[in-house]
């Protein structure tokens, strides 16, 4: 029986967008139809990279530092995880891949994209990757929400992170960086519009997957967000 073509799908967007919910029931709906799923987020989804995780999320440092974090955490993920997922023939799921690092440290802190971008090279361009080609999600669903909406579904969350407590101007600089991107990869972005009810939004996503031949109809249907 031959192996099933790996994919990797990406969740992004802003904090406060609604994407774990979602993750999960595109993971049980790529379940009913036999794949073996990997769920995974970033930073973090090794023991190095949570441990690096908590330092980015919770301890003080500039923008640089910031990055080499979260690149030295993606690197082990993607050795660990992501990259022997893929070979398996798994659909890896991750909340959040380099798009973030772009969006939070290169608009958000404002960052030398540059420098980031060199970065991406050197940790998502090894051995495993065509000649002059990185890893990248074979799709991106960008949850996008407006800054503000953003703000007040996180005022009745939890005890706010670094990045969630940061003003309503950071997270307007984090939009138009995804926007960015996103406009630069038209054919990987999937534009998820967040502000809408769960339902529609659980429909936007699967009628993705649906085009692209990942999954079929009848299960798009039955599946979705508890």
């Amino acid at each position: 029986m031959q192996t099933p073509r790996g994919l990797f799908i990406s969740f992004e967007g802003i904090d406060g967008a609604g994407k774990s919910s979602h993750i999960a029931a595109l993971a049980d709906a790529f379940r009913a139809q036999g794949r073996t799923v990997t769920q995974t987020r970033e930073p973090g989804g090794t023991p190095v990279a949570e441990r690096l995780r908590e330092l980015v999320l919770h301890e003080d440092m500039d923008a640089l530092t910031e990055a080499l974090l979260v690149f030295a955490g993606r690197r082990d993920h993607l050795r660990r995880v992501i990259e022997p997922a893929l070979a398996r023939g798994e659909v890896v799921l991750c909340d959040r891949f380099t798009d973030a690092t772009f969006a939070y440290q290169g608009a958000g802190r404002g960052f030398d994209t540059g420098v980031l971008a060199s970065l991406e090279q050197w940790v998502q361009g090894d051995e495993r990757q065509p000649a002059g080609q990185l890893r990248q999600p074979d799709m991106t669903l960008w949850f996008e929400l407006a800054p503000e909406v953003a703000a007040q579904r996180l005022a009745a969350a939890r005890a706010p992170d670094r990045f969630e407590a940061e003003p309503a101007a950071f997270f307007a600089r984090v939009h138009a960086g995804y926007a960015q991107r996103a406009e630069a990869a038209p054919a990987r972005f999937v534009r998820i519009a967040a502000d809408a009810t769960r339902h529609a939004v659980w429909q936007q996503i699967t009628a993705a997957m649906v085009r692209r031949g990942w999954l079929a109809i009848m299960v798009a249907a039955q599946a979705g967000p508890r």
